[in-house]
């Protein structure tokens, strides 16, 4: 255990994020996501159990997002739905990075084919336990000024 640190981050993950330069991006998937085929080799590590919110948060409270790219958070569309259509897992990480300092229109919504073929350029894909379609996010890694 450390202090401060977010006790569902564990040792492996915090080992990939820390290795992650700024500019890097993070994907945070549902349990339905073929992460194993998308990541291309890439580390895949598998929080079972937690939702996308529940670890989205713990990512963020070690990640900070970019500040250098126009939209450093990124969440997948739902498949013919109005383009301003969220889930309520969706919703979560749109308030989330919000409390970070990102602006709802600084989150891209990618089309489901367009998400995977971005994910693929993750350094990183973190699995979840998430039930509900379409409950998938990608961070990009800001700068951490000492």
């Amino acid at each position: 255990m450390l202090k401060g640190i977010d006790p569902i981050l564990t040792p492996q993950l915090l080992m990939h994020l820390c290795a992650m330069g700024h500019g890097e991006w993070v994907g945070v998937v549902d349990a339905n996501f073929t992460a194993d085929y998308l990541s291309h080799g890439k580390p895949v590590v598998r929080l079972p159990g937690l939702s996308l919110e529940r670890v989205s948060k713990a990512v963020l409270s070690v990640f900070p997002l970019a500040t250098d790219v126009a939209q450093p958070a990124t969440i997948m569309h739902v498949c013919q739905s109005d383009a301003l259509h969220r889930t309520p897992a969706q919703q979560a990480v749109i308030d989330l990075v919000n409390k970070a300092g990102v602006a709802s229109n600084q989150v891209e919504a990618l089309e489901r084919y367009a998400f995977y073929e971005k994910i693929k350029d993750a350094s990183l894909i973190v699995q979840t336990g998430e039930g509900t379609a379409y409950g998938n996010a990608m961070f990009c890694k800001g700068v951490i000024l000492l």
